[in-house]
């Protein structure tokens, strides 16, 4: 059964949270009658995911892999010019010029520390509540503690330097909120990435000791909702991206080991992204399409970002020159690819271009957040960076990515931090994390085919890996410590 979202949902728990924000405490009737039914506590709930969900299938989803070099564009449907599409809000950060007093990405900021704030509610409103059982208060802690720290990770991986910028990751991390914040009344200061980190870490290993095993909504499939094995697929991610290699390792074994799924075969890798019924069998954690309050689906990363109809339709990101030639042999990922021949306007003169639009998100499905393939590259990584290497089986879980793609199994470790770089690419584009694996690997930014920004290479490191923070922020906040370079 879909996970039933409606518009009222939404309006309930933002008006909560805004007034929360604005108003003095003796005014916040609306979050106490919010939380005094079992509907008002469901659809807080059902407002956080909503929101998450939006946070993380709009601008962000796609900023990785255009920011490192995996995306282009396709030419613009009235004119036929190849451009930084002028309908989306972009064209900055695809530049590294975005600015603090007009940053592409305030939205997210904004965004992400609402849903912050509406899981710090979320938690102190429920902690005794009358309505719900202790196991009840329990499972819905532990959603609310996974969602907390992984809209704090999606903060930190846009707006702190990775966490191997210093030695001891002492450089400005962000503010990591852990209550609810008054605007006007409390001025949080950025942790340093090490204190941030070790809160976010907190909160996913919190999480895992409370799941119940039920799940806090009573409806809609698990793997759309934060629980045992979804968070670990997310602590996962988030302990590699911190350079935590013993626990991005436990995390992944977690997952492999215990979440029932195997690797989609290859014979139906193709089939099983394309076919409208088909479910992604190696999925671990996905995120619904939103829908209206008659059913009917909302935007998707399909219709939004990548979706080819027809020569007279479609959307404005396919793959750089420089993805596409990653993809050698036999290679399934590149039958993935949509080769199509559009008319591009080039000094004046039209001529048919190819064009690649990935297969990934032709069909109306929810947007997928983890995968175990992923798992596989994550575990294989660690393996090979952890203080006491294990390249060997670091090269076996290498392999079982390379064998379902069609390639031959690697047969030494020569390199073997960067063969699991390139097949993290192949094997996770379209799917938001190539900046940040350009990052962890300390690499510079390489844009060749298809780049048409007039800044196309970033040498690492530099103060354009990350975004400013938004300049309302720090003027209202005398604690809020600007990045460098901005």
């Amino acid at each position: 059964m879909r996970r039933k979202i409606i518009y009222l949902t939404l309006l309930v728990l933002l008006n909560a949270c805004s007034e929360f924000l604005v108003v003095e405490p003796d005014s916040q009737v609306s979050i106490t009658e919010q939380f005094s039914t079992m509907e008002g506590v469901h659809q807080a709930i059902n407002g956080m995911y909503y929101e998450f969900e939006d946070l993380y299938t709009d601008d962000f989803y796609i900023y990785a892999d255009l920011v490192g070099g995996n995306l282009s564009f396709s030419p613009a449907e009235k004119d036929q010019i190849v451009e930084i599409p002028p309908n989306r809000n972009i064209d900055q950060v695809y530049e590294f010029r975005d600015q603090a007093s007009n940053s592409d990405m305030e939205g997210v900021y904004d965004q992400a520390y609402e849903i912050i704030n509406a899981t710090n509610l979320i938690i102190e409103q429920t902690a005794e509540s009358s309505l719900l059982s202790d196991a009840e208060i329990q499972q819905i802690r532990a959603e609310a503690l996974a969602c907390r720290a992984c809209t704090h990770y999606i903060l930190s991986i846009l707006y702190a330097q990775q966490f191997g910028f210093t030695e001891d990751a002492s450089h400005p991390g962000i503010v990591y909120n852990t209550s609810t914040i008054t605007a006007g009344v409390d001025f949080p200061a950025r942790l340093t990435m090490r204190e941030t980190y070790d809160l976010m870490l907190a909160d996913l290993e919190d999480a895992l000791d409370l799941f119940t095993g039920t799940q806090a909504l009573p409806y809609g499939e698990s793997k759309t909702y934060f629980n045992g094995i979804t968070t670990a697929s997310m602590a996962a991610r988030i302990a590699l991206q911190m350079n935590d290699w013993e626990n991005a390792l436990r995390f992944a074994d977690t997952v492999i080991n215990n979440s029932g799924l195997v690797l989609t075969k290859g014979t139906a890798y193709s089939s099983e992204w394309e076919h409208p019924g088909a479910t992604l069998t190696e999925t671990i954690f996905e995120l619904n399409i939103p829908r209206d309050s008659d059913g009917s689906p909302g935007s998707s990363v399909a219709h939004s970002f990548y979706l080819y109809e027809s020569t007279l339709n479609y959307a404005d990101f396919v793959a750089s020159g420089d993805l596409v030639d990653l993809y050698i042999g036999e290679d399934i990922r590149r039958q993935m690819l949509m080769e199509v021949l559009l008319p591009t306007s080039i000094n004046g003169i039209i001529t048919y271009q190819a064009y690649y639009f990935t297969r990934k998100f032709q069909v109306e499905k929810p947007t997928p957040v983890t995968r175990l393939s992923e798992m596989y590259l994550v575990r294989a990584e660690a393996l090979a960076r952890k203080s006491n290497p294990d390249l060997s089986a670091a090269r076996i879980d290498l392999n079982r990515i390379r064998y379902r793609a069609g390639l031959d199994p690697l047969v030494t470790d020569d390199n073997l931090l960067e063969e699991i770089f390139l097949e993290r690419r192949r094997e996770l584009a379209f799917e938001g994390l190539l900046l940040f694996d350009l990052a962890r690997y300390q690499k510079d930014i390489l844009r060749d085919k298809g780049c048409i920004s007039s800044v196309c290479t970033l040498t690492y490191p530099s103060d354009r890996f990350i975004l400013p923070i938004p300049q309302n922020t720090v003027l209202l906040n005398e604690f809020m410590e600007q990045n460098e370079g901005y």
